[in-house]
C-alpha cells in the first residue's frame, strides 16, 4: 500500500493513526499542500486534490478519511474502531463526524486560504474565524464525551483518532482549550500510546525541523 500524505494534513492525520492502530506501515509519500497537490500526477489519483488519498496494492485509491478508516476496519477488524452496540456504534460516529464534517472543513488550509488570498481578511480576523468553529465544535463535543480519557468507553474508537489531530491543530493555532478538560484529557491518553505518537506531525518525514 501507498499513503500519500502531509504531515500538518489533520485528515492525513488520522489516517495515520488508524494504520498505526492496525500494525500497517503504507510506504507514505509526502504531497506538500503549497501547490503540489494540484499537480497533474496527484490529481490522477485523487481529483480532488486532497490528502489522505490510500493507494490499495492493486492500485484502487481510497479518498476521504472516515471512509479509508471504515475500509481498514472492515479488512483489519483488531482493534476495532467501533463499539459492539448498535446505539454506542452511533454515538462514536457522530462525534467523529462532528469533527471531521462540521469542525475540519471549515478550518482546513484550503478554506483558510480562501479568507485571506480571495476575500482578503487580514490575519486577526481570519485567526477569529479559525477559532470561533473550533471553540464552537469543541462545546458541544466536551458535553457529550466521557471523562476517563477517552470520547467513549474505556478504549481508542474513531471519535478519538478524529479528536487528536483537531487539538493539534486548535494548539497549532493558539485557540485557548482551558475550557475543555474531557477533551485535553483525551489528548493526554492518546498521546501517550505509539500509534497517536509515531503518527504525530512533528515525527513525519516531510515535516520540517522546526515543525
Amino acid at each position: 500500500m501507498k499513503l500519500f500524505t502531509y504531515f500538518r494534513s489533520s485528515a492525513a492525520y488520522r489516517v495515520r493513526i488508524a494504520l498505526r492502530l492496525k500494525g500497517l506501515e503504507p510506504e507514505a509519500h509526502a504531497v506538500a499542500l503549497d501547490g503540489a497537490q494540484h499537480a497533474e500526477d496527484f490529481r490522477a489519483i485523487n481529483p480532488q486534490s486532497l490528502v489522505p488519498a490510500l493507494m490499495l496494492d492493486d492500485g484502487t485509491v481510497l479518498t476521504q478519511s472516515l471512509a479509508i478508516m471504515e475500509y481498514l476496519d472492515e479488512t483489519w477488524p483488531e482493534p476495532p474502531f467501533l463499539p459492539a452496540g448498535r446505539e454506542d456504534r452511533a454515538k462514536v460516529r457522530a462525534l467523529a463526524q462532528m469533527v471531521a464534517c462540521e469542525i475540519h472543513p471549515l478550518n482546513n488550509t484550503r478554506v483558510r486560504n480562501y479568507l485571506t488570498d480571495t476575500l482578503h481578511l487580514d490575519g486577526a480576523t481570519s485567526q477569529a474565524w479559525y477559532a470561533h468553529w473550533i471553540r464552537t465544535g469543541f462545546e458541544a463535543i466536551e458535553q457529550l464525551i466521557g471523562a476517563d480519557g477517552y470520547c467513549h468507553g474505556d478504549r481508542v474508537t474513531l471519535a478519538d483518532i478524529c479528536l487528536v489531530p483537531q487539538v493539534y491543530n486548535a494548539r497549532r493555532f493558539e485557540v485557548d482549550l482551558a475550557d475543555f478538560p474531557r477533551i485535553r484529557a483525551v489528548e493526554a491518553t492518546c498521546g501517550a500510546l505509539e500509534a497517536f505518537a509515531a503518527a504525530h506531525p512533528d515525527r513525519q518525514p516531510d515535516a520540517p525541523a522546526t515543525a
